[in-house]
């Protein structure tokens, strides 16, 4: 099965603060990889440094077998211009934990900017689209509505077709459900689900264990910027290796 996403021995700092010590993560294609840690461990990092969001010191990122963000001479990396690192972007689909919608556009105009003036595709195609998208996360009613008179989880559904409408090789969730009320987890855990279950690539950092457990496919428990446990959630959930991952998911269980 293809390797969709790749990262080997990635280093990122903040001035001093080291926040990913050397990860090396492979992701194949249709696969979810869930990622768990506490505070601090370096999980969102670890995203942003997918789509080039945060620029890292040492180390490779891929997607598709392409490299992020920069490109080989030889044995150097040079950095590839912004338009370069725009277009990489759109393959990756990106839901961040506080929706980040437009609150001056329609919940169709949120999703259907994007397709338009990154992939300048035709109205007509892009209006087909949104309409999939909309009923597939369950708001085809709320097309016209603008994001404050929707609820968090309307709003958080609405950002996870707006990152589907690039159709992406990658999804990458930010502690989607963390911003919501508890009552409203479950409607946007249910989009995800159904998500993975039709091949979606995804990699998910959250605290939802239960999700984990039913959807990864691997589990990533990450601390102080490192990998300490990988692998199945039978294993890694159920049957832990490792004391720290032990004592994290003694606690959140």
């Amino acid at each position: 099965m293809t390797v969709m996403v790749e990262l080997t021995d990635v280093h990122k700092s903040f001035g001093s603060l080291e926040v990913l010590r050397g990860v090396s993560l492979r992701v194949r294609q249709g696969e979810v990889a869930v990622i768990l840690g506490p505070s601090g461990s370096g999980k969102s990092t670890l995203l942003r440094t997918i789509n080039h969001l945060e620029k890292i010191q040492t180390g490779t990122v891929e997607v598709d077998g392409e490299l992020l963000g920069y490109r080989r001479s030889g044995d150097r990396l040079h950095e590839l211009p912004e338009r370069e690192v725009l277009r990489q972007r759109t393959s990756i689909g990106f839901v961040f934990q506080n929706f980040n919608l437009f609150p001056h556009l329609t919940v169709r105009e949120n999703v259907s900017e994007a397709p338009r003036s990154a992939q300048r595709r035709p109205r007509a195609e892009v209006d087909a689209l949104v309409d999939r998208l909309l009923d597939r996360v369950g708001l085809a009613d709320k097309a016209d509505a603008y994001p404050r008179t929707l609820s968090g989880g309307q709003q958080q559904r609405v950002a996870i077709a707006r990152a589907l409408a690039l159709e992406p090789k990658v999804v990458l969730f930010d502690e989607p459900t963390s911003a919501l009320d508890p009552e409203l987890v479950g409607e946007v855990l249910e989009v995800m689900k159904g998500l993975a279950r039709s091949g979606t690539t995804m990699l998910v950092v959250t605290h939802e264990i239960g999700f984990a457990r039913e959807v990864a496919d691997t589990v990533v428990f990450m601390d102080a910027g490192l990998i300490v446990e990988q692998g199945p959630p039978s294993q890694v959930i159920d049957h832990p290796r490792h004391e720290r991952t032990r004592a994290f998911i003694g606690k959140v269980l």
